[in-house]
């Protein structure tokens, strides 16, 4: 980004089939922001996938874990013996098909602070806010702001009706112009500037 050079936008820098990032979704960090893919996604092997959606914030060292780093856990051990190679490698079916959580899925306009870290088969809603240094281990509802480790609910940005109503605007799906339009309404104006704002196609 002009003059910032810790902070780039994802979606261009994404190689792997198995990550999808939604437009002007940034991830920020003083030291290589570019290798988010190798250093951020971490036991990536598949089939699994990350999905994060539209205008996420991404602190640094924000982290997600996925099923590859699972481990054995029904036997006495749950060492990885087969990835050591030599003859154990024989037996490298006691690490492969074990079972997982399924995709990682992020939601539009989700703020991650300083290192959060997101562990597989989590989704996180639209709007959530994820607080520095929280392990989430579970799903976020929309709009809703966890923290700890792991993280717990802390309350909801908004009411069960307005979270609805914010729901149906989907401001992140509107055309850029439109959004370019209405920057001032969509970060401080109220619920019902927004929809006063929206489109009148939709």
């Amino acid at each position: 980004m002009p003059g910032q050079p810790r902070v780039v936008l994802l979606r261009p820098l994404i190689t792997s089939p198995l990550i999808e990032v939604g437009e002007f979704s940034y991830y920020d960090d003083p030291d290589d922001p570019t290798a988010f893919q190798t250093r951020n996604v971490l036991y990536h092997y598949g089939p699994e996938r990350l999905v994060i959606g539209k205008f996420c914030a991404l602190g640094e060292g924000v982290r997600f874990i996925m099923n590859g780093a699972n481990h054995r856990m029904d036997g006495p051990s749950t060492f990885p013996f087969p990835i050591m190679g030599g003859s154990w490698a024989e037996h490298f079916d006691l690490i492969t098909g074990l079972p997982g959580r399924g995709d990682t899925v992020v939601g539009n306009d989700v703020w991650f602070g300083y290192r959060a870290m997101v562990m597989p088969g989590v989704r996180i809603g639209h709007g959530a806010i994820i607080a520095s240094g929280s392990v989430v281990v579970d799903d976020v509802p929309d709009y809703g702001i966890v923290g700890g480790n792991p993280a717990r609910l802390l309350r909801r940005r908004h009411s069960e009706q307005d979270i609805l109503r914010l729901l149906k605007l989907a401001w992140w799906d509107w055309p850029s112009a439109h959004i370019t339009a209405h920057l001032r309404t969509i970060m401080s104006g109220s619920i019902d500037d927004l929809e006063a704002a929206a489109p009148t196609d939709r």
